[in-house]
C-alpha cells in the first residue's frame, strides 16, 4: 500500500482542463457541490471566489488546487476516493469550465481495507 492515501484525485483529462482554466483565470479552487442547481458536480472557481465555511473540509488538491467538500457530503462519501474526471457537455452554471464544452464529473471508488485503516489511523476518516 502507498505511504499516503489521497482522498481526491484527478484523471489526465481533468488535469489538462485544470491547466487550461488556470492559465486563463489564475489560481483555482474546487468545491464538491451538494446539490441544488448544479446537482452534485465538482464546482471550479477562481481562488477565494467561493466562501468556504466551517462546515467545509479540505479533502486534498487536484492540479495543485484545493478541493473542498461540505461536511454533509463527506458524511455520504467518506468511504470513497473521489475521482474528478471530464466529460463532454455544459458545466455547472457557476463553474469556470461552463463555456469550454466540457464539464467536471465526480466518479468514486470504495477504499480497500488497508486504505481505510490508514485514513482512520491518520485522523482523516470517521
Amino acid at each position: 500500500m502507498k505511504a499516503t492515501v489521497e482522498q481526491v484525485v484527478a484523471t489526465d483529462a481533468a488535469q489538462a482542463l485544470i491547466e487550461r482554466l488556470a492559465a486563463r483565470h489564475g489560481k483555482l479552487m474546487f468545491h464538491q457541490s451538494g446539490g441544488c442547481c448544479d446537482g452534485s458536480a465538482p464546482m471550479c472557481y477562481p481562488d477565494g471566489e467561493f466562501q468556504v465555511g466551517d462546515g467545509d473540509r479540505l479533502l486534498g488538491h487536484i492540479g495543485g488546487m484545493p478541493f473542498y467538500i461540505s461536511a454533509s457530503q463527506y458524511a455520504y462519501w467518506c468511504h470513497t476516493q473521489l475521482i474528478i474526471d471530464v466529460v463532454a457537455g455544459r458545466g455547472g452554471m457557476f463553474s469556470l469550465e461552463g463555456p469550454t464544452g466540457s464539464r467536471f464529473l465526480t466518479r468514486s471508488r470504495l477504499y480497500d481495507e488497508g486504505e481505510w485503516r490508514w485514513l482512520v489511523e491518520h485522523g482523516l476518516a470517521p
